[in-house]
C-alpha cells in the first residue's frame, strides 16, 4: 500500500528531529515522525476551502537563515517553539475541529519534545543574550505565536482558522527542522 504524500513528506524532511539533530539525547516516544504523523492525521477540512482565510503570519527571519543564532540560543528557540505550540494546541477552543484523541497524543509528543530539549538546555551553558541591535529569537518567537493567537480569535476560533494555523505549525517545525540540520553541519557550539 503507498504511503499518502503527506506522509512520504514528513519521512523525507524528518529523517532527523529537531531535538535530535542538536546533539542532544532526547526520548523519543514512538518515533521520530510520530508528531507530524498527527499533526497530519488533524486535518478535518480540506485546506482548499479555507483559502479565502490565509495570512502571513512572519515565522522569525532570524531562524530561517540559522546563520545568526549560535547553537544555544538556536536550542532556545527550538524550545520555545515547541512550547508555544504546546500552548496553542491546549487553548480550549483548539478542539472545534480536532478529533481529541489525535490532540491528546499529539500534545503529549510535543510534551515529551519538551522535557528533552530541557535537559539539553539545562547541559548547554546559558542562554546569552542575544548582541546589541540584533532580535532575540526566543522573543521573536514568543512575537510570532501571539500573531498567530490574535488571528485565531479573531476569527472566533473557526475550523478554516484552525485548518491555516495547523498548516502554518507543520511549516513552522520543518522551518526548526531545517535550522537544526545546519546548526549540526555547521558543527556550531
Amino acid at each position: 500500500m503507498a504511503l499518502p504524500v503527506s506522509a512520504l513528506l514528513a519521512l523525507v524532511v524528518l529523517c532527523s528531529s529537531p531535538a535530535c539533530s542538536l546533539g542532544c539525547d532526547l526520548p523519543l516516544s514512538h518515533g521520530k515522525w510520530e508528531i507530524f504523523t498527527l499533526l497530519a492525521q488533524m486535518e478535518r477540512i480540506s485546506i482548499l476551502s479555507c483559502l479565502k482565510d490565509r495570512t502571513y503570519f512572519g515565522f522569525p527571519q532570524i531562524l530561517v537563515g540559522g546563520h545568526q543564532v549560535d547553537r544555544t540560543q538556536a536550542t532556545a528557540a527550538i524550545h520555545e517553539t515547541l512550547q508555544q505550540i504546546f500552548i496553542l494546541f491546549s487553548t480550549r477552543g483548539s478542539s472545534v475541529a480536532r478529533n481529541e484523541t489525535l490532540l491528546e497524543k499529539f500534545l503529549q509528543e510535543l510534551h515529551q519534545r519538551l522535557d528533552g530539549l530541557e535537559t539539553c538546555l539545562g547541559k548547554e551553558k546559558e542562554v546569552e543574550p542575544s548582541p546589541p541591535g540584533s532580535e532575540n529569537p526566543r522573543l521573536a518567537v514568543k512575537s510570532y505565536f501571539q500573531r498567530i493567537s490574535l488571528y485565531l480569535k479573531e476569527k472566533k476560533y473557526s475550523r478554516c482558522a484552525w485548518e491555516i494555523v495547523r498548516v502554518e505549525v507543520r511549516r513552522c517545525l520543518l522551518i526548526i527542522n531545517n535550522l537544526s540540520g545546519k546548526l549540526r553541519k555547521s558543527g556550531r557550539h
